[in-house]
Parts: structure tokens; C-alpha cells; sequence
């Protein structure tokens, strides 16, 4: 059964979810709301106007001990094309992760709303962002919401050959120095498997939530 959401900060258990993980309609993007959501595994995703609560089964993870870098990669991180910097201009990744087309997907579920309730989140220093350079031209990205050990991540883009990955190899390597434990990527994708993500259980999932969120 798919509930309803009221003005009310809360959400029903995951057990409630659809086949496709849908698990409540409504409410709104409040920072109070989104971070609740995020601590119970929830993430909001839609393209009109009434917001989509999910929490699939099973759940598309990575444990950064298991970021896997191919050759190829190993030569773009060993050579001079690429740099990379941290929270450096959140506002134009999230934007560039909106306008970005990519092949498996079709539009977008960034929205202006979406937008604005992430940058509030990157200003209270939840919100991080990962921008990938060529010289000085913002060439790819990702953005996400760190809490306790555990990075959510939300989407990317790339402009040029390997720029998103690039940035996300940089990125994990970084927050496992950090102490994070595991990267929430939320749906399968082939780009992702590719540098070391995997299906567990949602079960899992929630269980390490409770233990690395604080």
C-alpha cells in the first residue's frame, strides 16, 4: 500500500513499498524532511509534480574497499587531463546534472525545486559536490548527501571521455580515507557495476544505516 504524505515529518516501513520500491506520494522537500527520509534509506525521485518517495529492493550499492579501476582508468588518473575538487561549485554540478543528456536515460528528474532543496542541504554542509576540470572548463561531476559513514549518491554527468568517473574514483578513495563505509548508488546502472557496485538486500542495507549514521 502506497501512503499518502501529510505536513507531517514521517514515512511509513519499507516493508509498505511497491514492487518497484515505491513506497509514499506527497509531502514536500524540507531539509527536516529529506534528511529523515535519507536516514531511513528514502529517496525522492520523480519528473512532475507530485514527489515520489522510494526505497527499492533490492539496493544498488558500492563498499568503497570494492571500487574497482580498470587499466584504462588507471592511465586517466596517472595522466594530466583531468583534476578534481570538493564542494567547490555545488549550484553548477547539480545544474549540469539536470541538463546533461544521457543515453540510458530519458529526461531528467532534476527539478528547479529539487535543486533548491539540495543547495539548502549543500549550505548546511550536507550536500557535497565532486567537480571534475579539463584546464578550466567543468567537465563532469557528481553530487550526493554524506551522513554518518554512509554517502548517498545522487547523479553525475560528464562532458568529456571518463570525466564522471574520474571524479567518482577521486571521491570514494577520499571518503574511504574519511571513514565512510558504504555509497549508496540506489538503481542499477552499467556504469556503475563497472567500478565495483553490486545488488544487496534491502534488509542489509537498512541494518548498516542504523549502525553508520550518527
Amino acid at each position: 500500500m502506497i501512503s499518502i504524505l501529510d505536513d507531517k515529518i514521517w514515512f511509513p516501513p519499507a516493508h509498505q513499498t511497491n514492487e518497484d520500491g515505491l513506497l509514499a506520494i506527497g509531502g514536500d522537500l524540507s531539509v527536516e524532511r529529506l534528511l529523515a527520509a535519507y536516514k531511513l534509506g528514502i529517496f525522492p525521485w520523480y519528473n512532475d509534480e507530485v514527489i515520489l518517495w522510494w526505497n527499492p529492493n533490492p539496493r544498488f550499492v558500492l563498499y568503497p574497499s570494492k571500487l574497482k579501476v580498470s587499466k584504462s582508468m588507471h592511465q586517466v588518473l596517472r595522466s594530466n587531463t583531468y583534476t578534481y575538487t570538493i564542494n567547490h561549485n555545488f549550484f553548477d554540478v547539480i545544474k549540469a546534472c539536470k541538463t546533461t543528456t544521457r543515453k540510458e536515460e530519458d529526461g531528467t528528474w532534476i527539478n528547479d525545486d529539487l535543486i533548491k532543496a539540495y543547495t539548502n542541504l549543500h549550505e548546511l554542509g550536507f550536500a557535497h559536490s565532486v567537480e571534475v576540470w579539463n584546464k578550466k572548463q567543468l567537465v563532469g561531476g557528481l553530487y550526493g548527501i554524506k551522513i554518518g559513514n554512509i554517502f548517498f549518491g545522487e547523479s553525475m554527468f560528464s562532458l568529456m571521455p571518463n570525466a564522471s568517473k574520474f571524479g567518482f574514483i577521486q571521491f570514494v578513495q577520499h571518503l574511504q580515507l574519511q571513514g565512510v563505509k558504504l555509497i549508496d548508488c540506489q538503481v542499477y546502472t552499467n556504469h556503475l557495476e563497472s567500478l565495483g557496485a553490486e545488488m544487496i538486500e534491502r534488509t542489509a542495507f537498512l541494518t548498516l544505516l542504523q549502525e553508520e549514521i550518527n
